[in-house]
């Protein structure tokens, strides 16, 4: 049987006037949108209209939720208590559930942005808030997370469908985890490279660190940033490269 992937993207992340990314040009590549909810980026308007592009193109819609970090574009770690992290999220979830619903679609999954993805890959009461919301809103939905982190383990204990997930625009550490975007070389922009890397992800299940040594990973989620440069490039040679090696590409519901 062949593989499958969703081929996913960070989308509708401008705010007001100012646009971050070619949100059309992504949406007709990739098969899956992690939607900005307004806490780290998006607006109502945005969303809406975000939301119906999606659903225009047939690519399913993620409630992409971060910290309340507008300013820092949810990069930043907030330290929020749990209960009150768990609700903020809930918030984002059904913000996006409305302009989904607008457009003929539904929140599809769920995802972390930005640090609140990063922190819940280790610390146990964020990871928890985010498994919590994820439960409350609607349980059946797929979460998508790297294996092996906090909200990985966290999401298999509450009966969560797990989706993991892998990136083609960004460096990993030898421990599978994402090389922090402060540091050197932290992104990869070479739309070919960026392609072979993720075909080999999925058809082998193998990548190279950022210290030359190879590390297993698990992908059924492959995520392209929209505002990595060049980032409409990575994403359609990513996409011909997983067709052309026989990788089916599916929406993520």
């Amino acid at each position: 049987m062949a593989a499958r992937v969703a081929l996913t993207t960070d989308i509708g992340e401008g705010l007001g006037r100012w646009s971050l990314g070619d949100d059309e040009a992504l949406l007709e590549i990739v098969t899956s949108a992690n939607i900005a909810c307004g806490f780290h980026g998006g607006d109502p308007g945005i969303m809406r209209r975000t939301c119906a592009l999606s659903v225009k193109n047939g690519v399913a819609i993620g409630a992409q939720v971060s910290y309340r970090d507008l300013h820092g574009f949810g990069r930043r770690y907030i330290a929020i208590p749990g209960e009150e992290l768990r609700d903020d999220l809930l918030y984002q979830m059904g913000a996006l559930e409305v302009f989904a619903r607008l457009a003929g679609g539904k929140v599809d999954f769920i995802r972390a942005h930005g640090a609140l993805y990063n922190v819940t890959a280790k610390d146990t009461e964020h990871a928890q808030a985010l498994v919590d919301a994820t439960v409350e809103f609607d349980a059946k939905l797929p979460l998508l997370c790297q294996v092996g982190t906090e909200a990985w383990r966290l999401g298999q204990e509450a009966g969560l469908r797990l989706i993991p997930e892998a990136f083609v625009d960004r460096a990993y550490t030898p421990e599978g985890l994402l090389q922090p975007r402060t540091e050197p070389n932290a992104l990869l922009t070479d739309a070919d490279e960026a392609a072979a890397r993720a075909v080999r992800m999925v058809t082998e299940g193998r990548i190279v660190a950022n210290d030359g040594s190879e590390i297993e990973i698990t992908a059924e989620a492959l995520l392209v940033h929209c505002d990595t440069p060049g980032a409409v490039e990575i994403a359609r040679k990513t996409r011909a490269a997983l067709e052309a090696a026989g990788v089916e590409l599916i929406p993520m519901r």
